[in-house]
Order: C-alpha cells, then structure tokens, then sequence
C-alpha cells in the first residue's frame, strides 16, 4: 500500500469483527512504530498490549464504571472547551456517528447504548495503551506520542486491520493500573482499540470531512 493511500483510507473504527489478532501481527506494527520521531531521540513513550482474559475484564470495568456514572479522572487532561471552528468539527462528526446508527437526536436508549459500546472499545480483539513517565514534561511528550499514534494506525492500515483512538480508554485510568499491573509512576496516555474491521458496518462508511486546505495554512511568499 502506498503511503498517500494508508494516510487517506485510514479511519476510526467503530465495529469490529470477532476475530483475534495474531500476536505476530501486533508485534510487527509496534518494533515498526517505535521509528517515530522524538524529540531528542527521547522515545518516551511506552506501550501495554492487551488481549484476551485481561482485555475482557479492563472492558467489562470500564464499562461498568461508566454506566454506574463513576466520576471520570483521567491523567491527561481532556479539553472541554474549543474554538468555535472545532466545536462545529467535533460536532459534525458525533453526528455523522450517530445519523450511521439511526440513533436520533431525542433517542436517549440509543445513545447510551452506543456510548456503552465506546466504553467496550467496540469489542476490539487488542488494545494498546500508550504511557509515559509521571516526571517526563507533557507538552513534548504529547507531541512525541502523537506521533508514534500515527504509525500504530498507518502500519495497521497497512496490514488491514483497523484502529480507533478511544478517551474511553482513559476516564478510569485505576481500572487499566490494577488488571494491567501499570506501575503509580507511570502515566496513561490513550488506548487504542485495534481489530479487523467489519467493513460492512455503516458506522464504518459514513463520509469522513477535513477542511480545505486554504482554512489551514498560509503561504508566505
């Protein structure tokens, strides 16, 4: 696959079929990854890979807690508040999501039971959890994990798996601590479900939006 074409075709997955992933498979797309960029060649990012028992007893809590309407406390902070522009993008997509779905605006059931399906990762056969050190400063560190990010979903891509980058993952950060064992001086950063895509979905086919480029930059000549 060429690299244009992994970038463009790539998207989040919200339905994944039930068919594990080989471990072989997870192993290649994280020694590959770990090429990102970083500043100063820190790398500091580390990485939980999760299946099987632990995943389905990490997805059964975190569901659980959230239903339950367990106060969320992440350790990255999660923006609440955006620039107009972003808000209306943020937006644009829930309700592409949600319209995929036929769940309609006043469908309280349906909403809670796709929101109880974000908080099961969407029944993804893997999950990796990315985190760093609790001394590592954030702001390079969240550049420099964005970037491996990148590399996880381009190179699943490639291998024609899905991804899907969940802040579900991280609202009860003690969950993943105690069934993964992360050590307290360890910070989670984000999870992401990973899986074979059901292609069939619409979930998995709505038409996807970026801004045009001229919104975007400004050539300076």
């Amino acid at each position: 696959m060429e690299l244009k074409d992994a970038i463009k075709q790539r998207r989040s997955i919200r339905k994944f079929l039930a068919k594990p992933v080989p471990e072989k498979m997870l192993h290649e797309i994280v020694s590959d990854a770990i090429w990102a960029p970083s500043w100063g060649n820190t790398q500091p990012w580390e990485m939980v890979a999760a299946t099987g028992k632990p995943l389905e007893q990490f997805r059964k809590e975190n569901n659980e807690a959230m239903i339950t309407g367990k106060p969320s406390s992440p350790e990255i902070t999660i923006p609440e508040d955006w620039p107009d522009v972003l808000t209306n993008r943020y937006r644009g997509v829930g309700k592409s999501v949600l319209s995929s779905l036929a769940i309609e605006r006043k469908d309280v059931e349906g909403r809670n039971k796709y929101y109880s399906q974000m908080y099961s990762f969407f029944d993804a056969p893997a999950l990796l959890m990315l985190i760093i050190d609790k001394e590592v400063a954030l702001e390079y560190a969240m550049l420099d994990c964005g970037l491996i990010l990148q590399n996880i979903c381009l190179l699943a891509e490639n291998k024609g798996l899905g991804t899907c980058i969940l802040a579900a993952t991280i609202h009860y950060p003690e969950i993943a601590h105690r069934i993964f064992t992360i050590p307290d001086d360890k910070r989670i950063v984000i999870g992401i479900a990973l899986g074979w895509p059901d292609k069939d979905a619409p979930v998995n086919q709505f038409t996807r939006e970026r801004a045009p480029m001229e919104e975007l930059i400004r050539w300076i000549k």
